[in-house]
Order: C-alpha cells, then structure tokens, then sequence
C-alpha cells in the first residue's frame, strides 16, 4: 500500500516515523498547502492528516484512497460524511497526550504561582551576587495546597489534572460543559458562575464547540477572585483573548497560562502579545500535548491504526 503524510512536521522529530515504512510505500511530506492536497494525495491508499483538509474535493479527485489517518484526536479538517458516502475509513487517535497536557497544566501554573520568571532573572541578572542575604523575597510564592481547583470539562485529560490537583491537596470541582457529566463520585459538580467566583485555579479542557465558544468573556472574568488564575490547554476561542488581556492588565485575577490561541500561529496584533513583558501572563505555542513520549505514542497509535485496516482490508470475506 501506498502511505502518505501530508505534513508530517506537525509532530516533529520522532524515532519512530520511519516504522510506517514497515507497512508499505511511505512518502513523508513537511507540510502541504491546500493547492497541493489532490496531487499528493491522489494514488495513495492511506492518507495520513494532522491539519490538512481532506474534503468531498480531495475525495473524488482520489478514488483510490481507502483510509484517512487523524495524526490527532479531532477529526473537524475531514468531510465524515462523504468518507462514509464513499466507504473510505477514518480512524483517529485518542489518549495518546493525557499525561503530556496534564504535566504541562501544572508546569505553566507553578511557573506563575511560584513567580519564576522573576526569581530566574533575579539571580541570572548578578543582582542575587549582590545579595546581603541568602534569600530573596520580591514576589509573594504562592501555596496551591488547600486551594479550590475548578476544572471545566472532565474528559480524559481533565480527568487526570482533578486527580493531580486533589494528590497536591486540592479542593477539586468542576463543570460540565455537555450537561452531561454531572454526577461524578470523586468530584463536587458546579454551575459555571459558582466555580468561577470561588476557585482559586481555572483550568479549561473542554472542547470548542457552540456551548463553548467564548465562554470566558469579561463578565466572567470579573466574576473569580482577583488572586485566581486562569489556564487555557483546551482550545482558543472558548476564552476572548482581549477581555483576557483587559483582565490580566487590569489586575481582575492574578494569572493566566494559555497554550491555545484562536489562530495558530498567534497573529501579531494579537492583544495577549502586548503584555509580554508581564510576569502575570505566560503564553506557550500549543504544546501542552507535544511531549516526546507522547509524539511516539501518537505515532504507535497510527501504526496500529493502519495495521489494523490492513489486516481486515485483506482478510477475505466468508
């Protein structure tokens, strides 16, 4: 079988890619722009997408192809509905960053709560050698000990920061953003205005979709405490990004760590960017998931994904 990756630099540098060559013909491309979609795609008979479309377009351009492979958990960039119409599978993967989101959850909050930025430039400026004392008190560390942690979306990965949270002697609530999931054993479920006005930590990890979709806005903001902080591992548009950097500017709550934007990469006006030089806000390029272990479970998870197809697409029917 003929296997291509459309734009395999969406993972990264990982040992395990070449194992795909295993299962057949395997052409790697870097990235692939929307003009270039039918042209790499047509003659394979497995395609594999992170963010490149495969649309009802690159669909009947390519009669050949028989399966899509998500390099993600998403399957938004794929037309299900004409894969179904013409029998091409589409299989995704899932679980595969849990623990690398959850890590980075806590990383980007330590990094806040425990001021670093500050003390790291305190002391690699000379002014620690300067030092009449051991120690050095400019900013208040903050204890997450005995806090509330309100989590917004207990799926998988919200899952495992509510366990990490209560293991660090948290207070753990959350909310549902479905409606759905109301009844946890371990955890208090709260409406959304409740968690938000007496949690000390926010954590989003929920998807974006219409019950979602600037959830967070300035009223919002203004409903939690001004020493509370707010982290964003789910997707960009469930908080406005200005009425966060009017929040975060003026003072509203006390922190914020993004890792999702509304457009990827960040767009220069962007108006997050004009606080860069504030200690209050910490903003990473949507990594949270892109730990190596997590790359080369992704990538195992897509070998056995095609595998899997290859052995049921030749087993012959009785």
């Amino acid at each position: 079988m003929k296997i291509v990756f459309l734009d395999a630099d969406t993972v990264g540098n990982v040992s395990n890619l070449s194992r795909l060559g295993e299962l057949g013909d395997f052409i790697t491309y870097p990235l692939t722009p929307a003009n270039m979609r039918i042209e790499r795609v047509k003659g394979a008979d497995v395609v594999i997408t992170n963010k490149v479309v495969i649309d009802k377009e690159v669909m009947d351009a390519c009669p050949g192809l028989k399966l899509i492979c998500v390099a993600a958990t998403g399957t938004n960039n794929i037309d299900l509905t004409v894969a179904r119409e013409k029998g091409i599978a589409v299989k995704n993967v899932a679980g595969y960053s849990t623990e690398s989101v959850a890590q980075s959850t806590f990383a980007l909050l330590f990094y806040l709560m425990n001021k670093l930025r500050y003390y790291d430039d305190y002391v690699k400026s000379g002014d620690y050698c300067k030092s009449p004392v051991f120690t050095h008190h400019g900013r208040e560390i903050i204890q997450l000990y005995g806090k509330r942690f309100g989590v917004i979306g207990l799926g998988s990965i919200g899952t495992r920061v509510a366990e990490i949270a209560t293991a660090f002697g948290c207070e753990t609530v959350y909310y549902s953003t479905s409606g759905r999931n109301t009844n946890s054993e371990k955890y208090k479920h709260l409406e959304l205005d409740e968690l938000l006005g007496t949690a000390d930590v926010v954590s989003v990890h929920c998807p974006l979709n219409e019950n979602t979709s600037g959830l967070i806005d300035i009223q919002r903001l203004r409903m939690m405490k001004p020493s509370a902080y707010l982290l964003n591992m789910g997707r960009g548009g469930i908080i406005v990004e200005k009425d966060l950097a009017k929040a975060i500017k003026e003072g509203v709550i006390a922190g914020a760590g993004i890792d999702v934007l509304v457009n990827e990469p960040i767009n220069k006006d962007n108006p997050l960017l004009a606080l860069k030089e504030s200690e209050k806000i910490v903003i990473t390029p949507h990594v949270a998931w892109a730990g190596i272990d997590s790359r080369n479970l992704l990538i195992e998870k897509i070998y056995y994904n095609i595998s899997g197809f290859i052995k049921s697409y030749n087993q012959p029917e009785p």
